[in-house]
Parts: C-alpha cells; sequence; structure tokens
C-alpha cells in the first residue's frame, strides 16, 4: 500500500519549483491531488495531463490564497470535487527582497499578504472540513530565514517566521480532533530562480553548507509526503529543518 492512498491534498502554489515537485510526489504515493496555480492555465493542464493516473485525481485550480473569499470557494469546490481534504498544503509564496532602507511599504505588505495570509486563509477555509471528519495533517511550506533571518529580506523572513509561529498555534488548537500542524523549512533549494545566480554566488552557498551541495525540490516533497502520511501521525506542532545541516 503506497503511503498516501485513499488521501485527498490539497497544494497551493502547485505548478512551479517545490510545489509541482510536493504534487508529483504525492501523486506517485497514490494520493488524489487538487493543486493551485496563479498564472499559467497551460502549466497547469500539462502537469494534470503528465501525472494522469489510473484511479486517481489530480486538478489544478486557479485561486489567489492571499484572498479569503477566494480561499473558502477553493475549499468547498474542492470537497465537492474530491469528496473531502485530508491534508492541506500551504505553500504559495513570493519574494520582493532589499535592504530595509529601500523597501516599500508595498512590498512589505505584499509578501506578508501572500506568504503569511494565504496560510491563514486556507487553514481556516479547510478547518471545517477537518474538524467534521475529525482528522487532517496541515503541512506549512516557511524557509531557515525564518528561523535565522537573512539581510535583505526583512519582509520574507517575517513571512516565514510568522508561519511557524501560526503553525504551533494551531497545533495546540486543533490537536484534541486528531488534526496536525506542521512546519517544513528548506534551506537552499534548487529551483528555477535559483539558476539565475551567478557562479560565484552559488558557490558561496554551497561552501557554507555541510553537505557542500543545494537541496532538490523532491527533498521537500519527500518530507511532505511523510508528514501527510500516517507515519507521522504522532508529530504536530514540529519545524523540519531541510537544510544539508545550513542551521547546525
Amino acid at each position: 500500500m503506497k503511503l498516501l492512498e485513499n488521501k485527498v491534498a490539497l497544494i497551493t502554489g502547485g505548478s512551479r519549483g517545490i510545489g509541482r515537485s510536493i504534487v508529483e510526489k504525492f501523486v506517485s504515493n497514490g494520493c488524489n491531488v487538487a493543486f493551485t496555480y496563479n498564472r499559467s492555465a497551460s502549466e497547469a493542464e500539462l502537469i494534470e495531463s503528465n501525472l494522469s493516473k489510473k484511479n486517481l485525481k489530480i486538478k489544478g485550480y486557479k485561486s489567489d490564497a492571499s484572498k479569503f473569499k477566494e480561499a473558502e470557494l477553493l475549499a468547498n469546490s474542492v470537497v465537492s470535487e474530491f469528496g473531502k481534504i485530508d491534508i492541506l498544503v500551504n505553500n504559495a509564496g513570493i519574494t520582493k527582497d532589499n535592504l530595509l532602507m529601500r523597501m516599500s511599504e508595498d512590498d512589505f505588505n505584499q509578501v506578508l499578504s501572500v506568504n503569511l495570509n494565504s496560510v491563514f486563509n486556507m487553514t481556516k477555509a479547510v478547518q471545517r472540513e477537518f474538524l467534521k471528519n475529525r482528522h487532517g495533517s496541515i503541512i506549512n511550506i516557511s524557509s531557515v530565514v525564518g528561523i535565522k533571518g537573512n539581510a535583505g529580506q526583512s519582509n520574507y523572513s517575517a513571512s516565514k517566521a510568522g508561519i511557524i509561529g501560526f503553525t504551533k498555534s494551531i497545533a495546540l488548537e486543533l490537536g484534541s480532533r486528531n488534526i496536525r500542524s506542521n512546519v517544513v523549512a528548506p534551506g537552499f533549494i534548487e529551483t528555477e530562480m535559483t539558476k539565475n545566480l551567478s557562479e560565484d554566488t552559488l558557490k558561496s552557498w554551497y561552501s557554507s553548507i555541510p553537505l557542500k551541495r543545494g537541496g532538490k525540490p523532491s527533498d521537500i516533497g519527500n518530507v511532505c509526503v511523510f508528514l501527510g502520511s500516517d507515519m507521522s501521525s504522532y508529530m504536530t506542532g514540529q519545524v523540519l529543518v531541510v537544510d544539508g545541516g545550513m542551521l547546525t
């Protein structure tokens, strides 16, 4: 039996990078997956087509998790289409990096809205389904910079630190209903965004990592499979750091 067999997951930001890998890993472990995208309908359709498997349902939804009404509509649509939700993965996020002296109020607020408010919106929207079924796994994607901070990323770091505090609080609120809430905090993960970094920048990053390499999106997907499965049934309120030892 596959780890996520007969389960239904809702994954935000599932069309690219880490989110796409989470979708792929969940499907390969027998999970029915609803995922969101913000821009490219053709990309979402390609994912649906590539991951289409017999007896599994995979569907993309265009939705903005930073807007509560859209989050609520999405949760209701997924329950209607899939019959239930067992796992929520809050992965949607953006960056607008700058030093504080150059950062605009709009850049700060937008990053908080997309990265942190979306976690509140989706968790609140899905909570009713979890409470009704008396089970559920919430997996929130944070970052090591939410733990240690990073120059030029005060907005991003604040949003990712907020996700950790939110997750721990929700774990305390919902644990008695068999609803778990955990965090995955990735370190330097090689995605489309990191391909634009210079060779010198990459060498600097790698030199600070004990394993001397960047992580793959699949490394995060594997941890999310574990947290979504019954193998982690006695874990809640935890932060799993996946960083090659960067914070050691």
